[in-house]
């Protein structure tokens, strides 16, 4: 007997904002848009909300002005895209950004823990083919910060798109923003 899967139908960000405004989804439900596709987002737990607290903390110190630190706000990242990640760094002032979501964020930042196979593959493929030059995940599992960059076509990769240069950096290094190239972060720092 031959198996059939269900279609299933993919959403656009257009579609996927007037869900939000017509109400549909209830107060603080925990959704994001990847891909066309409607993800529940995990609960978080002390060693995720702190890690997403130190990066914050470390990168508004890095960047300084001109520059926003935000946590778990929507990105307009493409026309069916529009994650929260845990935190993201667009360049400019909040009020710049009134009238959409972000586009175009120089870096973003998950902190991962059970979720790490996901956005390792599948966040890292949308955000290369968004072409974010610098995606960075603190491994909780780990204890490294994982620093991706140099985005570029790859058939193998879910999305088509992967980043090329990958490190793995642990407590006792620094990483230095690409944004903000005089700048070295402490990696124990970003780590809870």
């Amino acid at each position: 007997m031959k198996m059939t899967y269900p279609r299933s139908r993919r959403w656009t960000r257009a579609e996927y904002d007037n869900l939000i405004e017509m109400g549909v989804f209830k107060p603080g439900e925990r959704l994001e848009l990847l891909a066309g596709l409607l993800m529940v987002r995990e609960p978080q737990g002390s060693p995720h909300a702190t890690g997403i607290r130190l990066v914050a903390q470390a990168l508004r110190a890095a960047l300084g002005q001109g520059w926003i630190v935000e946590a778990q706000l929507p990105l307009a990242l493409d026309d069916e895209s529009e994650p929260e990640p845990d935190i993201t760094v667009t360049a400019g002032a909040p009020r710049d950004y009134v009238a959409s979501h972000p586009a175009r964020p120089a870096l973003v930042v998950e902190v991962a823990e059970s979720s790490l196979a996901f956005d390792r593959k599948d966040k890292g493929s949308l955000y290369a083919r968004a072409r974010v030059p610098e995606y960075w995940i603190v491994n909780l599992n780990d204890h490294v910060l994982e620093v991706y960059r140099d985005s570029g076509p790859d058939a193998s990769a879910l999305l088509g798109w992967a980043y090329r240069s990958t490190q793995s950096l642990s407590a006792g290094d620094h990483v230095t923003p690409l944004a903000a190239p005089a700048s070295r972060i402490a990696v124990a720092d970003l780590l809870p």
